[in-house]
């Protein structure tokens, strides 16, 4: 039987997990272990109805917490409405940033110069979005040089932390929208990817994971760690 995921936390409402590279939350096709809520399904039964209280990208790797029943799912939500959920990511970038840590705050909306219908961008009519960062470690390979960031979010815009990072010229390694040329993600949902994109991109995946979670609920603190996959850590292990 093929794992499913690796669970981090479960109770009787609520079920934490590290969702791998490579798996969509929602289905897209029929296979049950395709999306991470079909897995949920099979992990917690045919009768069962979970509900995805956060996402995350296909290739971004990480925390996921999912809720049992619909009443936990809307509870839970509203603390992601209001921000009282402490996010942490893991994020590895190219180039070697020269402050120790830093923040971009800037607005977010579509990109409307693309060829990818769901690609977004900083622009001045935006929303607001702020990423803090905190460099962890800087390192060289045969590659170039690389940055290890720890990055926290303060809003929850679709790509933000890519888009941002991007924005101050270091974009994630792996990161086929937002990285060295978008046309490496319109091959890879085309089925297209050749050997030699592979080795420009430098890792299957982006290289982005949610690592820690954190909020108070029913007063008491949940806290929720996640280790990045081997490809991840690979990478600085050279």
């Amino acid at each position: 039987m093929e794992t499913l995921f690796e669970v981090l936390f479960e109770d009787d409402e609520m079920l934490a997990v590290n969702k791998p590279a490579g798996l969509v939350c929602h289905p897209t096709k029929g296979d049950v272990y395709s999306s991470l809520i079909s897995r949920a399904r099979l992990y917690l039964g045919e009768n069962s109805t979970p509900h995805l209280v956060n996402r995350l990208d296909r290739e971004t790797s990480g925390i996921v917490v999912v809720a049992k029943n619909p009443f936990m799912a809307g509870k839970l939500a509203g603390l992601w409405e209001r921000r009282a959920v402490e996010k942490e990511y893991l994020a590895i970038v190219c180039g070697s940033i020269a402050n120790d840590q830093g923040s971009v705050d800037a607005p977010l909306g579509k990109d409307e110069t693309t060829r990818v219908a769901i690609k977004d961008c900083v622009r001045p009519d935006g929303s607001a979005a702020r990423t803090d960062f905190e460099v962890l470690q800087r390192f060289q390979r045969a590659e170039g040089e690389f940055s290890l960031l720890k990055v926290r979010p303060q809003t929850g815009r679709k790509h933000q932390i890519r888009i941002h990072l991007a924005s101050i010229g270091h974009p994630i390694v792996g990161d086929k929208l937002y990285g060295l040329d978008e046309n490496f993600y319109l091959a890879l949902v085309e089925d297209r990817l050749t050997d030699e994109d592979r080795r420009r991109l430098f890792l299957p995946f982006q290289a982005l994971h949610a690592s820690s979670l954190s909020f108070n609920w029913r007063l008491k603190l949940f806290q929720f760690e996640a280790v990045p996959e081997p490809w991840f850590s690979g990478f600085l292990n050279f």
